[in-house]
């Protein structure tokens, strides 16, 4: 029986307690840094709030100009199936006409009963009539076939333009994916960059948002003729004809805000202001930077005119409008608006001349 018998407990002494607690304390503390609840988010300087909202900010500007190319495809197809419907409600009408017309020939013929021509003859009272009534039944008889034909034409046709439109239904819901895609990936950039900014004070914002152009962009907003400001800033003037109105145009959107995915005429992204700018100078430019590149004749640095395209990182994601003196007017980013700015401010990636 002894040896059932339970060993006594001993007491818990001080040292004992405070063991247990020392080793309670550290576990928690364990845990807690394993959940990641411990730790407060680092604390960034303004320089490298700065480099990381650029950073952003460029990001967006990629994404938004595949936003770009997306929503022109996604347009396309929209339109391409429009077209599609609009045909096979064509097509429909004249299936119903044709259908309506083979209703016709078998109404008569039911009327007329199905006598054997032979009989017809035998037992008419007029042969000669009846005969010319036959060639003309013959004749009925072809029109007939060529309505049943029709029938089948305007059918085989339905079912073409059926094919082609679920093709595009196809093709507009992956473009319609792709919008929504890239949407989510500038809101969510932009939206971090606009919670970084709101962690400095208003003086360290502003150093953060400024860049080289800005003062450069605020007093040419004031000048009455972009020529003047272009002589001005020792360049010579902008050529004449389109390019001179690209770059008023341009001068003219000076201060107007940067909004992702406008092309005006109140707001811009970047290449929206381009594309507008040739468009109000007579002259339609694709929708994206990295097809604006392609639209005319590549120049070099050195060969730059007002009026030419500038663009910049390798993804070709910037654009800007060459306006002489080493200076373009650009959509930077949501910081600032349209101005003025230094060509060399970003990586130079190209030129075009699109006039």
């Amino acid at each position: 029986m002894a040896a059932h018998r339970k060993p006594p407990q001993r007491p818990l002494t001080g040292h004992t307690v405070r063991t247990a607690a020392t080793l309670a304390l550290a576990g928690a503390a364990t845990v807690t840094c394993f959940d990641g609840t411990g730790h407060a988010e680092p604390q960034l300087t303004p320089a490298q709030v700065k480099a990381r909202v650029e950073t952003l900010y460029r990001e967006a500007e990629a994404a938004t100009e595949k936003y770009n190319g997306a929503k022109e495809e996604a347009d396309a197809a929209q339109r391409r199936l429009s077209a599609l419907q609009d045909q096979t409600a064509r097509r429909r009408m004249r299936l119903d006409a044709a259908r309506n017309a083979l209703g016709s020939i078998a109404a008569a013929q039911y009327r007329d009963g199905a006598i054997d021509p032979a009989w017809q003859l035998a037992l008419s009272s007029d042969p000669d009539r009846y005969l010319d009534g036959a060639a003309l039944a013959e004749r009925a008889g072809d029109r007939q076939a060529a309505a049943v034909s029709r029938v089948r034409g305007q059918l085989r046709e339905i079912e073409r333009l059926r094919g082609a439109a679920r093709i595009e239904v196809k093709s507009l819901r992956s473009r319609q994916a792709e919008l929504r895609r890239q949407k989510r990936t500038v809101t969510g950039k932009l939206d971090e960059a606009r919670r970084l900014l709101a962690r400095l004070t208003p003086r360290e914002r502003a150093e953060a948002t400024a860049d080289a152009g800005a003062t450069a962009g605020r007093a040419s907003r004031s000048a009455a003729d972009p020529r003047e400001s272009l002589e001005r800033a020792g360049s010579v003037p902008a050529p004449g004809g389109r390019a001179a109105a690209a770059v008023a145009y341009a001068y003219g959107k000076l201060g107007s805000p940067y909004v992702w995915g406008a092309t005006g005429p109140n707001a811009f992204d970047c290449s929206g202001l381009v594309q507008a700018a040739y468009r109000a100078a007579g002259l339609s430019l694709p929708r994206t930077s990295y097809a604006q590149i392609n639209a005319g004749r590549r120049v070099s640095r050195s060969e730059l005119r007002p009026g030419d395209l500038v663009f910049f990182y390798p993804g070709i994601s910037h654009v800007g409008i060459y306006v002489g003196g080493g200076r373009m007017i650009h959509a930077p980013n949501p910081s600032a608006p349209v101005r003025l700015a230094p060509i060399d401010q970003m990586p130079f990636a190209g030129a075009t001349r699109v006039v």
